[in-house]
């Protein structure tokens, strides 16, 4: 930087005092801001494994090695995105876990509609914009402590990143998508609580709970109804039509030879036949 110069504010710090003040008003959710961290998700993790309460938001300025699903790695330029990780301790039955992180994705992209895109899910969890663009990616990973497992969401969101910057084609980031990037600690903030509140109606809800969630989801589900290539570990792939989520998270496919049906765990990605 130059004498004189100073920081875009679309790239400045986050606010640490309004994080603060944001825990005093949600006494539910306390804020650990970090410079800069490898992941956030080893560090929650950490704080889990060592008793950190339901609500612990794990924030990074920078993250600088995140992870996504299937150990894909995740990196942004210095103050374009906003990182954290939310300690969760669910209560719902274990058949019921699947469902997390489609409530995690389903959220996050109420909350980014909420400031004013048009976001959709492709499923699991990938939150896109503008045709199929990834603006959003969640990564959530069960650990086991004293007291009991626990939720470690992930969310990493493009936020301030140029065009030039995307490091795929098919990303995108809340600049690109614009005008303009909105205020990191206002996405932060907005993001957490939605991810909360959804996850607080969810647990409160028991059996309709998840009914309900199910039937939200598949209303904002880019994927559904739409022709697909599911890449399988191994090499394999199913090619159809994905036509329903079921009870269990599953997406459903359907081919020329019948109806299969995917767990989150299984499936490399889905993108249109076309793609």
């Amino acid at each position: 930087m130059t004498s004189g110069s100073t920081p875009t504010p679309t790239r400045g710090p986050l606010d640490g005092d309004r994080l603060a003040g944001a825990s005093d008003l949600t006494p539910d959710l306390t804020f650990e801001l970090l410079a800069e961290t490898p992941s956030t998700n080893e560090v929650a993790a950490e704080r889990a494994r060592a008793g950190a309460h339901e609500g612990l938001v794990v924030v990074a300025d920078h993250q600088s090695s995140g992870r996504g699903r299937l150990d894909r790695t995740w990196e942004t330029p210095p103050g374009t995105a906003v990182t954290f990780s939310l300690v969760l301790r669910p209560t719902v039955p274990p058949a019921s876990w699947p469902w997390l992180p489609l409530l995690v994705g389903h959220n996050v992209a109420k909350a980014i509609t909420a400031l004013g895109y048009d976001a959709k899910v492709k499923w699991p969890n990938d939150v896109l914009l503008d045709a199929d663009r990834k603006v959003a990616g969640i990564l959530v990973e069960r650990v086991e402590t004293p007291t009991g497992p626990a939720a470690i969401v992930g969310v990493g969101i493009n936020v301030a990143m140029t065009a030039d910057e995307l490091p795929v084609p098919t990303a995108t980031s809340l600049a690109v998508a614009g005008p303009g990037a909105p205020d990191r600690t206002s996405v932060l903030l907005a993001v957490v609580a939605a991810v909360r509140e959804g996850y607080d109606v969810w647990q409160a809800g028991g059996e309709q709970g998840t009914t309900r969630l199910a039937t939200s989801y598949r209303s904002h589900c880019a994927t559904l109804g739409r022709d697909v290539r599911v890449e399988l570990p191994g090499g394999g792939e199913l090619l159809g039509r994905a036509t329903d989520i079921d009870d269990d998270g599953r997406l459903v496919v359907t081919t020329a030879a019948g109806t299969e049906r995917v767990g989150a765990g299984d499936v490399i990605h889905v993108r249109p036949t076309s793609a």
